[in-house]
């Protein structure tokens, strides 16, 4: 039997609903960055190793970097793990379990990307609002410099 890469490309994209394996890396990516709040768990060979809540800094896919999880902050590198699994929980919060081998880091979002959505906007505003308050202050601190004159 040969293999005939063309009749691959007539099969449909997987569809993955909350359950399901990732292995296309690119794929791995779109979901891990929208992650914010995470508690993360370091499983090897079935025991949990360490534990903690961090937040995701950054994903990407780099086959000369490392995944780093350390001080609360997540470094994730799509190319540490062989596939991503989507699991839902019986609490029915969504699970991302990175898997490589027999080592498992499973990330439970505390936040939605919704929420995270929402923070970034009112983050964008708070600034906002603070250099437009110090633009006026300055101005008003000129004009009072030039009436003195």
């Amino acid at each position: 039997m040969s293999y005939d890469p063309a009749a691959f490309s007539r099969l449909p994209a997987p569809c993955l609903v909350d359950t399901g394996i990732v292995v296309n890396k690119a794929d791995m990516l779109r979901l891990l960055n929208d992650l914010g709040k995470v508690d993360y768990q370091d499983i090897r060979e079935g025991t949990v190793a360490s534990w903690g809540t961090g937040y995701v800094m950054d994903v990407f896919a780099d086959p000369s970097q490392s995944t780093l999880v350390a001080n609360q902050s997540l470094y994730l590198n799509v190319h540490s793990f062989d596939y991503l699994e989507l699991e839902r929980l019986s609490d029915q919060k969504s699970c991302f379990n990175l898997v490589q081998d027999s080592r498992r880091l499973r990330l439970i979002p505390l936040t939605t990307p919704l929420q995270e959505q929402a923070t970034r906007n009112l983050n964008a505003a708070a600034l906002e609002a603070m250099v437009a308050e110090a633009l006026c202050a300055s101005w008003d601190a000129c004009l009072d410099d030039d009436g003195s004159l």
